[in-house]
C-alpha cells in the first residue's frame, strides 16, 4: 500500500477544511510545554493499520509503558483515517494522541492542546511549520520524507552508469543506456494507479532552490515554461515517455507488482518519495533479490551544480484538547518521535535533528545533496495554490492532466509537448488573473 503517498503530497498542499463543533478555549499558558504527572490512560489513534497488524505497536506500547509504568496505552487503528477523523472531531471523543487531520491553523486551539512556543522546539525538531500557528506549536511530525527517485542500483550498474544524473539530459541518456544494455524498463510510470504520477510534484522547489515554490507557482501566469520547477517536473515525465523509455502499455501497470519488478531488477527507476524505499527493499528480499539493490537519488536537476531535495513531515502527532491525561499523551509523542525505532525502520527523515539520516538517504549526503523544507504560505495565501488550481480546472494534486500528458507523449492522444504546455499555461494564466481579481 502507498502508506505515505498522501502525506508526501500534503507537504505542498495548503488547503484546509473548516471544522465545526468541539469548540474549546485556548491553553492556560501556550508558552509552556504541557506539564503534570505522567500517568493515566491514553488512547492513541493511528492511520498505520499495518503497524497494528504486524505487532509493531504492541512492542512500542510495552517499551513505553516500561519507561512510564503509571501510563496505560490503548492503540486504535483507523482504516479510512482522514475521513473518519473529520467525523470524530465534531465530538469530544477523538482519543488522546492523534495524527492531526486537515484543520485550519487558526482552529488548532479548538481541538488540540498547545505544546509550547514554536521557537522553543526549533533547535530540536524539523517540520514544525505545518502544525504551528501564531508562534505556538500544536504537533510534532512522526518522521518525514524526502522527494526524488527510487532506483535499482544493480540495473544502473549493469547499464554502465557510474554517476547519477543531475540534469534531464543526463537522465534521458542514462535511461537509454538501461534500455539498450539491460532487460529492465528504464522508468516505470505506474500510470494506471494514478496517484503515482503525482509523486514528482513533491519536488516542487528543488529544481530552482525555491522554498516558496507553492506561492511562486500560484502567482506565475505561465509555469509550464522552461526554467520553472513545474516545467522541469512535467518535462522529465513527458520526454521520458516520448523517448520510449517507459513501460510499453501504461494502461496495464500494477502498483503492487511494480514493487516486485523494481526489487528484482525488472524496473530501473520510479519517481517516488523516500517513503517507498522500505517497501521496495522488502519486495526485493521477499522475491530472492537483495534489499541493498534499492537506492534513492535526488531529482535530476541542479542550481549551479548544487542539487536539492525537498523534505517534509508525515502526519503530525498532537494532544487532544479533551484528553484527561495530557502529560502522558505528550510524553508518548516525545518518546515515539525521539526514542522509538520508527524512522530508522521505515527509512524516514528523522524529526529529531540530531538523529542521523536513514541508510537509504546516506547517498544524498555522499552526493552533497542539500535537504530543504518548503516555507509555510504567508498569512492570507494559505489556500492560494489550491484556489488557483481549482479555477484553472487543473488537478494539480491528481492524475488526470498528467495521464493526458503521458497519452500525448506516447501518441495515444492529439497534440505535442509544446501545444499541451501552452494549453496548461493558458488555463493557469487565466486563473491567476481571476484570483487576483
Amino acid at each position: 500500500m502507498a502508506k505515505k503517498a498522501i502525506a508526501s503530497l500534503a507537504l505542498l498542499a495548503t488547503a484546509a477544511v473548516a471544522m465545526s463543533g468541539c469548540a474549546g478555549s485556548g491553553s492556560d499558558d501556550a508558552s509552556n510545554t504541557i506539564d503534570g504527572d505522567i500517568k493515566g490512560e491514553i488512547k492513541v489513534l493511528t492511520w498505520r493499520t499495518d503497524l497494528v497488524q504486524d505487532g509493531t505497536y504492541d512492542r512500542y506500547v510495552k517499551e513505553f509503558e516500561a519507561k512510564y509504568p503509571d501510563v496505560k496505552v490503548k492503540i486504535e487503528a483507523v482504516t479510512d483515517y482522514a475521513t473518519e477523523m473529520q467525523t470524530r472531531m465534531s465530538t469530544s471523543n477523538y482519543g488522546d494522541v492523534i495524527g492531526i487531520p486537515t484543520i485550519k491553523p487558526d482552529q488548532f486551539d479548538q481541538f488540540l492542546e498547545p505544546l509550547g512556543k514554536t521557537s522553543s522546539f526549533e533547535d530540536t525538531y524539523r517540520f514544525l511549520p505545518a502544525a504551528s500557528y501564531d508562534g505556538t506549536q500544536y504537533g510534532i511530525a512522526w518522521g518525514g520524507n524526502a522527494n526524488g527517485v527510487v532506483y535499482n542500483k544493480k540495473v544502473w550498474e549493469e547499464a554502465g552508469i557510474t554517476e547519477l544524473p543531475t540534469t534531464e539530459d543526463e537522465w534521458l541518456e542514462d535511461l537509454q543506456k538501461i534500455k539498450d544494455k539491460t532487460d529492465a524498463v528504464p522508468l516505470y510510470t505506474n500510470y494506471k494507479a494514478g496517484w503515482t504520477l503525482t509523486q514528482s510534484f513533491g519536488n516542487l522547489g528543488a529544481i530552482t532552490d525555491d522554498p516558496d515554490a507553492p506561492i511562486t507557482l500560484a502567482e506565475d501566469k505561465a509555469p509550464w515554461t522552461e526554467g520553472t520547477d513545474q516545467y522541469a517536473i512535467d518535462s522529465l515525465l513527458y520526454d521520458s515517455v516520448a523517448a520510449g523509455l517507459t513501460e510499453d502499455d501504461p494502461l496495464t501497470t500494477d502498483w503492487e507488482q511494480s514493487k516486485v519488478l523494481i526489487g528484482t531488477g525488472k524496473i530501473g527507476a520510479m519517481t517516488l518519495g523516500s517513503w517507498a524505499v522500505s517497501q521496495m527493499k522488502a519486495a526485493a528480499e521477499d522475491n530472492g533479490a537483495s534489499a541493498d539493490d534499492i537506492g534513492f537519488m535526488a531529482f535530476p536537476a541542479n542550481v549551479d551544480g548544487q542539487q536539492y531535495a525537498v523534505i517534509g513531515g508525515d502526519y503530525n502527532l498532537g494532544v487532544s484538547k479533551h484528553s484527561k491525561a495530557k502529560a502522558a499523551a505528550w510524553a508518548f509523542i516525545q518518546w515515539i518521535v525521539g526514542e522509538s525505532d520508527y524512522v530508522e525502520v521505515q527509512g524516514m527523515v528523522p524529526t529529531v535533528k540530531s538523529q542521523p539520516l536513514p541508510e537509504a538517504l546516506t547517498s544524498f549526503e555522499d552526493a552533497g545533496v542539500e535537504l530543504m523544507e518548503i516555507n509555510p504560505a504567508p498569512a492570507g495565501k494559505e489556500a492560494l495554490l489550491n484556489t488557483t488550481a481549482d479555477k484553472a480546472q487543473i488537478d494539480l494534486y491528481g492524475p488526470i492532466y498528467r495521464q493526458k500528458m503521458v497519452d500525448i507523449a506516447r501518441g495515444a492522444a492529439d497534440g505535442d509537448k509544446e501545444s499541451y504546455f501552452a494549453e496548461l499555461n493558458d488555463k493557469w494564466g487565466a486563473a491567476v488573473e481571476s484570483v487576483k481579481g
